[in-house]
């Protein structure tokens, strides 16, 4: 189920409401992808032979990969009727709490936390929780911030 707003003038009668998305498996070959796209490539990430000797017993998605995969897990759980688009204002606080290891399935949960209006729109502040599947704490949690701009 979405947090759903019929305009972004409502968007105050959203806090305190929360919305958690869909299962999403992180595989190694997005693990992988990503390593090549930062060029991060620790062994924690990609040696699967080292890795299930190491501290967490297989490969580990990069904590930013987690983070970034926050608007896929996310999309859909907020909806704003008479929004012209939704943008990334940016994030407050991050905190990598656990690893995500291959083959884990992860989803978001969020909580709109405040509403501020400014010039450009509206100023939402969001917790957002990534939990990973089977595990007893989530992977990270985040305070992002969107800017939600009206329809003109």
């Amino acid at each position: 189920m979405s947090i759903s707003v019929s305009s972004p003038a409502e968007l105050e009668s959203a806090i305190g409401q929360t919305a958690t998305g869909e299962w999403f498996a992180i595989d190694q070959e997005r693990i992988q992808a990503f390593a090549d796209a930062t060029e991060d490539w620790q062994w924690i990430h990609l040696d699967a032979e080292r890795a299930a000797s190491g501290p967490f017993g297989a490969t580990i998605a990069h904590g930013y990969l987690t983070l970034s995969l926050i608007p896929r897990l996310t999309a859909g759980l907020l909806a704003i009727d008479g929004a012209s688009m939704i943008v990334n204002y940016g994030l407050d606080r991050v905190r990598f709490l656990q690893s995500v290891t291959s083959g884990s399935r992860v989803r978001a949960s969020i909580e709109v936390t405040s509403v501020e209006a400014s010039l450009q729109g509206h100023r939402v502040g969001i917790a957002t929780t990534v939990e990973i599947e089977g595990a007893s704490r989530p992977a990270l949690v985040a305070g992002s911030i969107a800017l939600v701009v009206p329809a003109a």
